[in-house]
């Protein structure tokens, strides 16, 4: 299945954003997938931008970072 570039474009910019954001907080990836209740191997498919995560997923992801959903979905 071929998804449309611009569905692509999101995922990889929340991916980027939630990894920047996790090495500043010297977050690793596990505490961050445990912190927001999502399992370690989907955490990195996000960062990866290859997931395609719920927003009740983004939310707890936001939470966990302690920034607004709307910064990681910001370019």
């Amino acid at each position: 299945m071929v998804l449309d570039p611009a569905m692509q474009d999101w995922r990889a910019v929340l991916g980027r954003n939630v990894r920047k954001i996790r090495q500043q907080r010297r977050m690793t990836q596990e505490k961050l997938a445990f912190e927001a209740e999502i399992d370690l191997t989907y955490m990195g498919g996000i960062e990866r931008g290859k997931r395609n995560p719920s927003l009740l997923v983004m939310a707890r992801i936001a939470e966990a970072l302690s920034v607004p959903l709307t910064k990681l979905l910001s370019d």
